[in-house]
């Protein structure tokens, strides 16, 4: 399996603290976030990377050249603009081929065990599996809900939010644009009010590292 990691964002809301790096570069605990997810890439077994690139894109790309200090095989996807979520998804799947692959957010911070993800398989019409946590502060209102066959939902008693940890198959990108700012959000919501999209609750250490409160945060907590 295939693995994207999506590192194209500008960061804003970490005001002056990505003004001159990347947000994925930024250090959590002493290594870089990016670096954080390589390492656990390469134990869980994982091989081949690609990362879309942006904003201070020539920084990152420098920070991981070709991946080989990681074991890994990394193929950069570089946007003139940042594409958003689907768009940059879109534009790399030259590299991510015809087989289910993963995606992960440059900018979470976990201890989710990516073995996991090697163990999931999308049979039938299911477009995409997403690892949903519970509702950080930040997001009280959730992102969707998970039936009892898994299958998740937009019509919830109990809701999750989105961890920026998925699977999905290249089927569920075919009908985009190449090279347009498509967010993710929408296209989601209509494979999720057709049944297509299941998931998993993920109850261990995980935080969105959006607001340099947060980055503060982690680093403080043991």
């Amino acid at each position: 399996m295939k693995v994207m990691i999506l590192a194209a964002g500008r960061g804003e809301r970490m005001g002056n603290l990505t003004q001159n790096c990347p947000k994925p570069l930024l250090k959590v605990k002493g290594r870089c976030l990016i670096d954080w997810h390589l390492i656990k890439l390469c134990e869980a077994g994982f091989k081949d990377i690609v990362i879309n690139v942006a904003y201070l894109s020539k920084e990152i790309i420098e920070f991981v050249g070709d991946g080989s200090k990681w074991g890994l095989n990394i193929s950069i996807s570089e946007e003139e603009h940042a594409l958003e979520t689907a768009g940059g998804i879109k534009k790399a799947m030259k590299y991510l081929g015809d087989e289910a692959f993963a995606v992960i957010n440059a900018d979470i911070f976990s201890d989710y065990n990516y073995e996991n993800l090697k163990a999931r398989s999308l049979q039938n019409n299911i477009m995409g599996h997403l690892v949903l946590v519970n509702n950080p502060e930040h997001n009280l209102k959730g992102d969707f809900g998970i039936m009892d066959n898994g299958i998740l939902t937009m019509n919830f008693e109990r809701s999750l939010t989105f961890s920026g940890i998925a699977i999905y198959d290249p089927k569920f990108f075919s009908e985009l644009a190449e090279g347009n700012k498509i967010k993710l959000a929408p296209i989601l919501e209509i494979a999720i009010n057709k049944k297509c999209i299941q998931g998993e609750l993920f109850e261990g250490l995980w935080s969105d590292v959006g607001t340099p409160e947060r980055l503060n945060m982690i680093n403080l907590n043991e």
